[in-house]
């Protein structure tokens, strides 16, 4: 692949499964799915499900920073997965909350699990431009 690179950082989560934090094509940064890990212990945090939110968001902001870009501001969509829709207003409170007057493009979709049964898991996309 012309042009592309893995985005590799300490300051999110990382394992032995096989597939990178992130991948920067060009200007374009696809950030791998985080569930809320806290990445000094591996496992997931204590907490509701607006901390689990915080945590997934911290996880994705450390990783477009890697890769050289401005954090979350520079993050143009994401896609949430929850365990249970009836999550969906709380995840909207914590993930509002992060997020200026112009959010990125999204999409939510419930699903049937996560691992390390956690309840929300986000990927995202990112411009570096």
């Amino acid at each position: 692949m012309a042009d592309t690179h893995a985005v590799e950082t300490d300051d999110a989560p990382s394992n032995d499964n096989p597939y990178s934090q992130g991948v920067r094509a060009g200007d374009t940064l696809y950030v791998s799915g985080y569930g809320p890990v806290d990445p000094d212990t591996g496992e997931p945090v204590d907490g509701d499900v607006e901390a689990q939110t915080d945590q997934v968001l911290d996880n994705i902001a450390a990783v477009v920073a890697d890769a050289g870009g401005d954090g979350l501001a520079d993050v143009v969509k994401i896609t949430v997965y929850l365990t249970d829709l009836e999550d969906y207003e709380r995840v909207n409170e914590a993930y509002g909350a992060r997020f200026g007057a112009e959010p990125p493009a999204r999409v939510c979709v419930e699903v049937s699990r996560l691992p390390d049964d956690v309840r929300v898991e986000l990927d995202a996309t990112a411009y570096l431009g």
